[in-house]
């Protein structure tokens, strides 16, 4: 890059006025807004219990960045929109980055994208290598994503409904496991997903090689059960498409006393059971001219794959020339096959938001050789969605920005340009007076306050 010692530089006037920019300001920030995250930190204490999930093996002496920094530092970076360790290089410099990150010596350098990265390049032993002595416990993350979410009811909920669902990262080099997807047309990982609202549980990275449903019966198990030692009584509904309809995860969930809802992949025995309710929904649309539903319930069992008869519910929908017949399999014996359908089983759309949110958390950048190193980038990414989350559960409650996605709580909340001045007893922090969302952001802070 050339090296320019311009000290100003003129643009196109407007009208009679000259306009002239000049690199002369004092230190300026355009992540004003993060310090509202320092103080969702506050009062959950996420990333100090995230950096005791690693385990230090370097010589303490010559220690100059602590694990805690360098992972607030990675979080905090994620969270604010800073996809890549390049990025750090500059960030290092920032005297607010350096107070995100708890640095007591706010002049001083945080760690580079070196660093960071041998941080990330976590290897699978405790003793580590000689390059990298940093290694995380993959258990005591899963653990603290439970806690997180156990920690935000006051009270035991009536009912917690654990949503399940896997997506596609798509791969670009030679990474461990990779393997071609027909379906997805392309190299990938396939990690699952599952959610409680809007509360991430886990994130489990998996090689496309194998069937969608593949350890989501041992992941149910290890997060039904630290739920149930909190609240041993709570009613626990998994709900999922029909990829994980399979006999082993009803069985389990049936074994368990855990309630299910799962999408089921249409064939013809089930379209033949639903040929009635097909031609009522077909007749209803001629009358009317507008799409119609028609619903049914009955009792189903496959020829091979299922070991007992289940509730199945279909729905019998005619559209314009289509037929679009759904159908799912319950637990639940009450309840009328339309509501159960259309307001229980329908509303796990909404966990696709909650993966869009981590992809716009840079969980899909998974470059590293290594699936354990991977594995770690995506636990990365579901922190930071994490402390977003605790934002908008702590802070805007009752807000029009209550329900919104983490990117737009980025672009609005949290990307505020500030100029910092640090003196001996003080950081202080200067927003512009035109900020067009003060009083939200005074709101959040007040609530984060109380």
């Amino acid at each position: 890059m050339t090296e320019c010692n311009q000290e100003s530089f003129e643009f196109a006037a407007h009208f009679s006025r000259r306009v002239v920019a000049e690199f002369s300001a004092d230190r300026l920030t355009t992540d004003g807004g993060s310090l509202l995250l320092r103080q969702v930190d506050r009062r959950i204490h996420l990333l100090q219990r995230f950096a005791n999930c690693f385990v230090d093996g370097r010589d303490a002496a010559r220690v100059e960045h602590s694990v805690t920094e360098m992972v607030a530092q990675r979080t905090y970076g994620l969270a604010l929109g800073y996809e890549d360790l390049n990025d750090h290089e500059q960030l290092r410099h920032d005297p607010l980055f350096g107070l995100l990150a708890g640095k007591r010596e706010l002049d001083a350098a945080l760690a580079g994208k070196s660093t960071l990265n041998r941080l990330e390049l976590s290897p699978a032993h405790e003793t580590g290598t000689r390059y990298h002595k940093v290694t995380y416990s993959a258990a005591a993350i899963d653990q603290l994503l439970v806690d997180v979410f156990l920690e935000a009811h006051c009270r035991m909920p009536q009912l917690i409904v654990l949503d399940l669902d896997s997506t596609d990262m798509p791969l670009h080099g030679h990474q461990e496991r990779r393997f071609f997807h027909g379906f997805y047309d392309s190299y990938c990982y396939l990690p699952l997903y599952i959610f409680a609202g809007d509360h991430l549980l886990c994130a489990r990275l998996r090689p496309a090689d194998q069937d969608g449903a593949a350890g989501a019966s041992t992941e149910l198990e290890r997060i039904v059960t630290q739920i149930r030692q909190r609240w041993p009584g709570v009613q626990i509904l998994v709900r999922a498409d029909s990829g994980f309809c399979r006999e082993e995860l009803l069985h389990w969930c049936e074994q368990q006393g855990v309630d299910y809802i799962f999408g089921v992949a249409r064939n013809r025995r089930l379209r033949r059971r639903l040929g009635k309710q097909m031609y009522a929904a077909r007749q209803q649309y001629a009358a009317t001219g507008k799409p119609a539903r028609v619903f049914a319930q009955f009792s189903y069992r496959t020829r091979k794959s299922w070991t007992r008869s289940r509730r199945v519910i279909a729905k019998a929908e005619y559209l314009p020339d289509k037929e679009n017949p759904r159908f799912v399999v319950t637990s639940l014996r009450e309840g009328e096959p339309q509501a159960l359908y259309e307001k229980l089983y329908c509303a796990r759309g909404e966990m696709e938001n909650r993966i869009k949110e981590q992809l716009c958390l840079f969980a899909d950048r998974l470059s590293t050789e290594t699936m354990r190193a991977n594995q770690l980038r995506l636990y990365f990414s579901g922190i930071a969605y994490t402390l977003l989350q605790a934002l908008r559960r702590l802070a805007l409650t009752g807000t029009e920005w209550a329900q919104a996605q983490v990117d737009t709580l980025r672009l609005r909340l949290l990307k505020i340009a500030a100029q910092v001045r640090i003196s001996a007893r003080r950081v202080w922090l200067y927003y512009s007076g035109a900020y067009p969302w003060q009083p939200l952001f005074v709101h959040a802070w007040r609530a984060l306050r109380c």
